[in-house]
C-alpha cells in the first residue's frame, strides 16, 4: 500500500489526519509511531500569536516526520494548562486536570491502533499533567515517550521564541509592536508568578526581549529541538536504535 507523504514547504512527513484508516493500519502493522503534538492558547505579548506553542511542537513532530518514514504526525493539540496566562485576552486554558484527562484517553485511543507513542509539549505549563498522564500510560503497559521542548533563552515571547515564530510563520509576528517584558529570571519570578500569574510580573506578558531575534536563530533552534527529540527516539527499544539515522 503506498503512504503519501504530506508536503508542508520543503518539508515532507506522514499526516495522520490525511491518511485513510487502512493506510494508518498498515502504517501501524510496520512498526510505525503516532506523534501527537501538544501545544496551548496562550497570550505571547503584544507581538506573537496565542497559537506559538502550538506551531513550535508542530514544526517539531513534523521534522521528526520527515527522518522517519515510520513516524505519523497526529494533528495538534491547541489548548493546554495555561493559567498562569489569565486575565490576557484570547488565553483560552482547559486547566491541568482536563489536560491530563485529555492526553490519557488519546493516549489509550491511540494505543489501539499503534504500539507506540509520542507526545510533543511545547508549552511549560503543560510539563505536570503530561507527566501525570504518561505515568499512568505506562503503568497500563503501554509504550509512550515524553518529549518537551526546552532552551536556554528567555521563558516567554522574548529572543527566543520570537526567532522561533519569524522562522516558522513570520507574516504572524508584528516586529512593530515588539517589546521588552520582565527580564527578570523567571526562576526569581516564581513565587509572584504562582500568587497573581504571568500578570502580576509582567503587565505585556512578556518574560524576556524579543529585541535581536531572526529567522535564522529561530530555524538552527528548531533544528536543534528536532535533533535532541530524533535522539530520543534512536535511545528506544529495537527497532528504532537502528532506523532513521
Amino acid at each position: 500500500m503506498v503512504i503519501t507523504r504530506r508536503r508542508v514547504s520543503r518539508v515532507a512527513y506522514l499526516d495522520l489526519a490525511a491518511m485513510t484508516s487502512p493506510q494508518i493500519a498498515a502504517h501501524a502493522a510496520a512498526d510505525g509511531i503516532v506523534v501527537i503534538p501538544v501545544g496551548s492558547t496562550e497570550q505571547h505579548g503584544p507581538h506573537l500569536p496565542l497559537g506559538t506553542d502550538r506551531d513550535v511542537a508542530l514544526a517539531v513532530a513534523r521534522g521528526l516526520g520527515e527522518r522517519m518514514p515510520q513516524v505519523a504526525v497526529a494533528p495538534a493539540i491547541g489548548y493546554g494548562s495555561s493559567g498562569e496566562h489569565a486575565g490576557f485576552a484570547g488565553t483560552l486554558s482547559i486547566g491541568q486536570e482536563a489536560l491530563e484527562l485529555m492526553l490519557l484517553e488519546l493516549g489509550r485511543s491511540a494505543g489501539e491502533t499503534y504500539r507506540r507513542q509520542i507526545f510533543v509539549n511545547g508549552h511549560g505549563g503543560n510539563a505536570v499533567p503530561a507527566v501525570k498522564a504518561v505515568r499512568r500510560l505506562r503503568a497500563e503497559s503501554r509504550d509512550v515517550l515524553l518529549w518537551m521542548a526546552t532552551w536556554d533563552g528567555d521563558a516567554h515571547a522574548g529572543q527566543t521564541e520570537t526567532s522561533l515564530q519569524l522562522a516558522l510563520h513570520p507574516d504572524r509576528v508584528y516586529r512593530d509592536l515588539a517589546e521588552a517584558g520582565n527580564t527578570t529570571p523567571v526562576r526569581e519570578l516564581i513565587e509572584q508568578m504562582r500568587a497573581g500569574g504571568v500578570r502580576a510580573v509582567s503587565p505585556n506578558g512578556v518574560l524576556g526581549d524579543p529585541a535581536g531575534a531572526s529567522a535564522e536563530e529561530g530555524t538552527r533552534l528548531i533544528q536543534r529541538l528536532v535533533d535532541g527529540l530524533h535522539t530520543q527516539v534512536l535511545a528506544w527499544d529495537p527497532p528504532y536504535g537502528t532506523l532513521g539515522a
